[in-house]
């Protein structure tokens, strides 16, 4: 909770806090955007074109020297293929993008017995994942 909360007021405004924000992985934001840009292969001119930034200022962002408005954030969310929550570094978003998002919202569509093997079978899998990092 107190990482959202530091979230909500980086991301508002309060730049006093910049260079304490810190996520839950203890990266910042910046470090965050800086990463998944990289990892996407796109330049910092290109992330600024996709969200009406300039260069310069997402360099400043990566380096946590300023903070984007939520209106930006978000941009730069949107632009990454990320949302607001794995910006601020909750773990549990990491990998909720929109597509695996738009899996979730798609398997409302089914019915209650179809969403309950897709469930278990998932449940099976994650289940069998943290067995192997356990003994691994």
């Amino acid at each position: 909770m107190a990482s959202f909360l530091s979230f909500s007021s980086v991301f508002l405004g309060n730049t006093s806090k910049i260079k304490h924000f810190h996520t839950l992985s203890d990266m910042t934001t910046g470090k965050t955007i800086a990463e998944r840009r990289e990892h996407l292969g796109l330049s910092r001119s290109q992330l600024a074109k996709q969200t009406g930034s300039s260069h310069v200022m997402i360099g400043k962002y990566e380096r946590d020297d300023a903070v984007p408005s939520l209106e930006v954030a978000r941009k730069i969310a949107d632009a990454l293929d990320v949302s607001l929550d794995y910006l601020a570094g909750k773990d549990s978003a990491k990998k909720l993008n929109s597509q695996n998002l738009q899996r979730l919202a798609e398997l409302e569509l089914l019915g209650s017995e179809k969403k309950q093997v897709l469930y278990d079978l998932i449940d099976t899998y994650i289940r069998d994942a943290k067995v192997s990092m356990t003994y691994s």
